[in-house]
Order: C-alpha cells, then structure tokens, then sequence
C-alpha cells in the first residue's frame, strides 16, 4: 500500500485547516473511497402510465440499501421516456448490484414476480444490451414468472434489429413471455444478462448541525440522480449508520463504525474534527469505475456548494486501509480530473 492510500492517524486532524483542495472553503480530505467488485444487472419497467411505472419500481426496490441484510443494493437509476423503452411506454431503469451472480439470480425473480407482475399494466424488459452472445451470464427473468401462466402462459421470440449485412440467427433472437392476468397479460422478458460492476463508492459529509449535513446531502443527491450508471441506493441516497468490518458481539460481521460518532469522540478514537456534530455518508454503486468517480466528484462539489464552510466541516471517506476492495477513490484526483 502506497503512501496515497495511508489512513490518516485518529489523533490528527489536520487536513481541516491544512488541505489544498477546498471546495466553498469546504476542505476536502486527502484519503480514498474504497469500493469492491459485485455483479450487477439492469432492468426497464413499462407501464401504461408513469404512476404504475413508478408504483411497481418503488416496490421492487424496497428493502435494498445493502448487502449486509438485504440480499441486494438496488434502486432507481432514472426514469425513461417513451423514446427510451422497448414498447414505447413510460419506463424507469433500475440498477440491481449483489455481491455473486447467485445471490443476483435468486433476488431479481423474487422482486419482479412480487412487484413487478402484481401491478397494472407493467412489463419487465432487459436493461443491458446485448443478449448471450454479449452477456453469456443471464439472470432470469420471465424463464421463471412464466410458471404463474398456469400452462396458459405463451412465448415469442423476436430478432433485434440486425446491423446492415447481419443475419439472423437463433442465437440471437430475444424470447418474451406473455402471461396472462386479470387486467390482459403481463410482457416479460426471458432473462437479461449481468455483468461485473462495483460497489462501495463513497464520501463522508462532516457537518456543524444535522440541519446543515442535511441540506449537503440532499444537494449531492440531487445532483447525482440525473446520472448514466450510479445508484445511491440508502433511504434518501444516504446513511447516517457507517459501519466497520466486525463486532465484538459474534454474530454480527457488521457494526457501527464508532470512528464517525460524534457522540463516541470521549469514548473511543475518533476520525472526527471538534466542529463536527453529525455526520452522513452517501454511497455510489456503479457500473464503472468513472461513472462513481463522476458521481462522487458532482455529489462532493453539489454537497460544498450548498452550505459552505459555515454548514460543512469538511469532506471525507471511508476506508478500511484498502483491506476489503481494490478500487480507491482518491478524492482529489477524483475531483482533480473530473472538473478539469
């Protein structure tokens, strides 16, 4: 590990007066976000109007903050226009990220068949293209709703549009199943494909007041939800439960991270100035590398923007010495590169 991914001492916390990188005279710690690999997929829910669209996708990823308890970290990428989806409908794309191809392939079914099938008028496409040929790893999708057809359940498959001198193979012909339901019959794709991704990006608001903080991370989060590829998939696109690897209760692999609790700055050592009375982290999941770099830099700089020096004691992230991912988020170069 080089000097740049050092973790800076608990006891020090000089980066507050002395970093070079300010932001609205935000300083901006000079650590890394670290993140891991995961595999993720995406999805594209239609509908006869946007209310379903969005009642079926506010569903489907409830309960998909983290991977700790929730099988998945799962959420709204954006919505699409009618332009944008496979049937000519209003549409929303969402992100699904897992920590193995498994756990992807027994979540998705679950949710689609339990919120995404049960409301009016929707239907379940792929959201990556490129079929087995280009994603021969594939997470079911209608390969297992069909079942609820009861027999009656029926399939079609249909070529994508062919590149000009292309021919059309079985390969590459995409199957749809309609089920039929008590409001017509519900479209669903075969299956979609999954691919690697990461999961884990992040920065740390330290702010004066939970007011403050507040206003921050809702003007980061705002600033990310137009983007290509990112998730934040915590209530709100935020955390204010940082963990740690560990317990010293045994059946826990996870615990508070009393390092960011203002509340523990007497109790144990602490990453946290004096100033600092609250504390919330925003978490970026990510189909690249650059898309969370992107991500991080816009939510850092939308964050600073917001509140200033007088709501902000500074900026930071979390990492565990790079011990558990191997992608670092440098937070200056991150910043550095992207508002070059």
């Amino acid at each position: 590990m080089n000097s740049a991914d050092e973790v800076v001492s608990a006891d020090t916390h000089r980066w507050v007066t002395d970093s070079p990188l300010r932001i609205a005279d935000v300083p901006i710690h000079a650590t890394f976000a670290e993140a891991f690999d995961m595999k993720m997929t995406r999805l594209i829910i239609t509908a006869a109007d946007q209310e379903w669209c969005d009642a079926a996708a506010a569903a489907m990823v409830g309960f998909g903050t983290s991977v700790i308890a929730c099988g998945v970290e799962i959420a709204v990428e954006r919505r699409l226009l009618a332009s944008e989806t496979p049937d000519g409908r209003p549409g929303v794309a969402i992100l699904a990220f897992a920590v193995s191809g498994k756990e992807l392939e027994k979540q998705i079914p679950r949710r689609a068949g339990q919120c995404v099938l049960t409301c009016p008028t929707t239907a379940l496409y792929a959201g990556l293209d490129g079929g087995p040929t280009v994603y021969p790893n594939r997470v079911p999708l209608g390969k297992t709703l069909r079942y609820f057809g009861d027999g009656y359940q029926i399939s079609k498959q249909l070529q994508p549009p062919q590149a000009s001198g292309d021919n059309p193979t079985t390969e590459n012909a995409v199957r749809y199943w309609r089920i039929p339901v008590m409001d017509g019959e519900f479209v669903c794709q075969h299956d979609c494909g999954r691919t690697e991704a990461i999961g884990g990006g992040n920065f740390i608001l330290l702010g004066r007041s939970i007011e403050a903080v507040s206003v921050a991370c809702r003007a980061a989060i705002a600033a990310i939800s137009p983007m290509h590829g990112v998730i934040t998939p915590f209530p709100g696109g935020a955390t204010r439960s940082g963990s740690k690897v560990g317990s010293k209760y045994a059946a826990l692999f996870a615990s508070t991270n009393e390092a960011f609790c203002p509340a523990l700055r007497e109790l144990a050592q602490t990453e946290l100035p004096a100033e600092t009375t609250a504390v919330l982290e925003v978490v970026i999941d990510g189909m690249s590398f650059g898309e969370i770099a992107s991500a991080i830099s816009v939510g850092i700089s939308a964050a600073c923007n917001a509140v200033g020096n007088g709501g902000l004691v500074g900026v930071t992230a979390g990492n565990y010495g790079g011990k558990l991912g191997r992608h670092h988020f440098r937070l200056h170069d991150v910043l550095a590169e992207t508002r070059s």
